[in-house]
């Protein structure tokens, strides 16, 4: 519990974001853009933490030639403000290529290029993020007996901090998930990694790699490892019969909506069960019928000319993997015979996906103010604001790890612009200002309170 003397108080923000992934830097650009619409004495002072020494996103996924699987008008801004100066528009203004992009005729770019847009608006709200700072810990303190205030303990190079915040958002993104009995080594890869140890095989001339997984990461890893290494083989395991394609049309990607938050919010568990098993083959486990298309394509090509690198083994599933100090070996066992075939490889990747990131991880005893459902899940209100007991007065507010309550779109990019309105929507509604004789943050610069800020679908 945090007890502070009187004249050591820390400054007060009003909002302390953990983590500065796509969705948070969507939080700072509205709090910019609120804080230039209202007078200093209405701006919501904020500050964001992030562990990384400068904005990154899935940097081992930037495949040179993989495309967003969402329209770029989905990007940090234009469903909130369509006049913003953050939009994608304006960055490719920005940077000379407006007219060349309407002429491609496409609303899907390069991740390549939606990363760089992500680096550039990340970039113009700087004066709010403190790179190279992790948060360690967070601890209550009480006045009269209620949690007025959250106590953020931040790491880094020059040892730790305390910053203290009427409210939090916690935005710290999704984790690389392994198969039980699994690790990852040198050898033994989940595919964010990918970019990343690759350049370390070139000049070993790698003969066989085997990619794990059946969604739209694992087909990108077998067609780029495929195409790098053309003297290697490349061995797709997966439980599916074959990829499947990802449900695009219209009427489906209506879960996308933001009115479809409402839906999903309001309905029963069984609803909610039956949304997610209709439209689960919009996002996960699918991949887009183009790369399908081109997979087949260059296999069946293979078979016709005799030289045949392309491998699907299908109805499968990895069972075990030994790594070595010259390769690695993956035990595939079929579903349907139960007939087991070792592959030695040079790599084996695992495209195995994502889990998000427990927050309740970083709020120690503030998480047991938080309340749960009857399934042991966070209580999240519609605002995105982690139900709480009433002694904890502070917002704790969630950008993921929301699936069972907002839906399908908890963790992707189609509702960030929409999701960060409402959240300072909820904040001024709650009354993110303190009161006249709390004390408040001074001046800006790194670590302080700033007076300018309150892939799929």
């Amino acid at each position: 519990m945090s007890q502070v003397l009187p004249g050591d108080a820390p400054l007060v923000h009003d909002l302390i974001g953990i983590g500065f992934g796509p969705s948070n830097v969507a939080m700072a650009i509205a709090l910019s853009e609120h804080n230039k619409d209202v007078g200093r004495q209405e701006a919501v002072t904020a500050h964001f933490f992030e562990q990384q020494p400068s904005f990154g996103w899935h940097r081992g996924m930037l495949i040179d030639d993989a495309t967003m699987q969402v329209s770029f008008l989905k990007d940090l801004v234009t469903l909130r403000n369509p006049a913003s100066e953050f939009s994608f528009l304006c960055y490719l203004q920005s940077k000379g290529r407006l007219i060349d992009f309407i002429n491609h005729k496409n609303l899907f770019p390069l991740r390549v290029e939606f990363h760089d847009y992500f680096e550039w608006a990340a970039a113009k709200v700087d004066d709010m993020v403190s790179y190279g700072h992790e948060v360690v810990a967070v601890t209550p303190y009480l006045h009269d007996g209620v949690v007025e205030y959250l106590d953020v303990t931040v790491r880094s190079g020059e040892g730790l901090e305390v910053h203290r915040a009427r409210n939090l958002v916690i935005g710290t993104g999704l984790r690389p998930v392994m198969p039980e009995n699994v690790e990852r080594g040198d050898r033994v890869w989940h595919n964010s990694d990918l970019l990343r140890k690759v350049d370390g095989l070139e000049g070993t001339d790698p003969s066989r790699f085997v990619v794990v997984g059946a969604g739209q990461s694992a087909a990108e890893n077998v067609a780029y490892l495929h195409r790098r290494f053309p003297g290697a083989e490349v061995c797709a395991v997966f439980s599916r019969y074959g990829y499947s394609p990802a449900d695009d049309s219209s009427f489906a990607n209506r879960i996308f909506d933001p009115e479809a938050v409402d839906d999903y919010f309001a309905a029963p568990d069984s609803v909610k069960d039956r949304l997610m098993a209709y439209h689960g083959n919009t996002n996960y486990s699918v991949v887009d019928i183009d790369l399908i298309d081109d997979l087949y394509r260059q296999s069946y090509q293979e078979k016709v000319l005799g030289t045949e690198r392309l491998r699907f083994l299908n109805v499968s599933r990895v069972t075990e993997v030994e790594e070595k100090p010259d390769g690695v070996r993956a035990t595939v066992k079929s579903l349907v015979t139960d007939e087991e075939t070792s592959l030695d490889a040079d790599v084996v990747v695992f495209a195995t996906g994502y889990s998000p990131a427990d927050p309740l991880g970083l709020l120690g005893e503030v998480g047991d103010r938080c309340l749960r459902d009857g399934e042991g899940r966070l209580r999240v209100e519609r605002d995105y604001r982690i139900a709480t007991d009433p002694e904890l007065r502070c917002g704790i507010y969630l950008q993921g790890g929301t699936e069972h309550t907002h839906g399908i779109t908890t963790s992707l990019l189609s509702n960030t612009a929409i999701r960060v309105g409402e959240i300072l929507d909820s904040l001024l509604d709650r009354g993110a200002k303190p009161a006249e004789d709390a004390p408040r943050p001074v001046g800006g610069g790194t670590g302080g309170a700033t007076r300018q800020g309150v892939f799929r679908k």
